[in-house]
């Protein structure tokens, strides 16, 4: 009887899936890989798994990563104390070589390598190539960390982003790769800068007009209580995420990704999500299935309302 019923389980999956399949053929996804999800060999391979199947239905994919947690091994290895503010790494002279040649080298063909695994033809870029990302050197700032402290920052070599110009990426696109992005820009003058990972993938999917943007991450999604999964936040708009920023309850890497996603949902992008990377097939769950398995966010949720009622039809 098992035998026989768990074929038709995976029919009627098949079937539900059907309906996003024909709504996202041809769209655009930016997926952003958190350093928790480029860690471990085995959670990469699965995300690469994933975006391989993605790809095969026609959804085009755009990859962007950082690489906080290994450039900061790569420091300390180094003898170079990272420091960061609100999530947010002070980038001087020394850990701007150990950005670059953690993200632009070392995670970027770590990324492609499990991609071309999974038969998906990858191309390893950075904000650099092709002028794909301007930016200018960030000015010091006024900055209220986590524990409530406000101060004046001088985050040295970092980047605010001035300008995108997708040609690159819609090249790319159009010839069925998938560009995999280091967090990396230019300035006009030759400059480099380490520009925020989850910021970058905000600015690419509002250039790309993405459908979709999604933060794999380490955590199950935004959480009204950091230390307890249960309170899983799954669809929220930005007033929502106000409320639970001016609360406190978001702190470190998660509160760059919620700051994204807001900006990312009033400027077009229809879907924003943050998930658990590690979990297997997450990615699937949240763009497949009507429930889910992180945190959806939108402009306005009677908009999203209006979308899902269209899908389900």
């Amino acid at each position: 009887m098992t035998v026989a019923i768990e074929p038709a389980r995976g029919i009627v999956g098949l079937k539900g899936a059907l309906r996003y399949v024909r709504a996202y053929r041809d769209r655009v996804f930016v997926v952003k890989m958190g350093g928790e999800v480029l860690d471990d060999a085995d959670v990469l391979d699965g995300v690469a798994a994933q975006l391989a199947l993605l790809a095969s239905l026609g959804i085009r994919i755009v990859v962007v990563h950082g690489g906080g947690a290994q450039a900061t091994a790569l420091s300390r290895r180094l003898g170079i104390e990272p420091e960061l503010v609100a999530g947010r790494r002070i980038t001087d002279d020394r850990t701007l070589e150990v950005v670059t040649m953690v993200y632009g080298g070392q995670l970027n063909i770590a990324v492609l390598s499990a991609l071309r695994g999974h038969r998906v033809q990858a191309v390893g870029i950075s904000g650099v190539d092709g002028e794909l990302l301007t930016a200018h050197r960030r000015p010091p700032v006024t900055i209220t960390d986590d524990d409530g402290t406000t101060r004046q920052v001088d985050f040295g070599h970092v980047g605010e982003i001035d300008r995108v110009d997708p040609h690159l990426l819609k090249t790319l696109l159009d010839a069925r790769f998938v560009p995999v992005v280091a967090s990396l820009a230019g300035d006009e003058d030759g400059g480099v800068f380490n520009v925020n990972a989850d910021t970058v993938a905000e600015a690419l999917a509002v250039a790309m007009g993405a459908q979709k943007l999604i933060f794999l991450t380490g955590a199950p999604g935004v959480l009204r209580d950091r230390n307890d999964p249960a309170t899983l936040v799954t669809f929220a708009d930005p007033g929502d995420l106000a409320e639970l920023m001016a609360s406190g309850a978001l702190a470190g890497g998660m509160r760059p990704k919620v700051e994204a996603c807001i900006r990312a949902a009033t400027k077009g992008v229809e879907r924003t999500h943050i998930i658990d990377g590690r979990a297997p097939d997450s990615l699937l769950l949240e763009v497949f299935t009507g429930v889910g398995c992180g945190t959806m966010i939108v402009g306005r949720k009677e908009k999203a309302a209006e979308v899902d009622a269209d899908l389900a039809d």
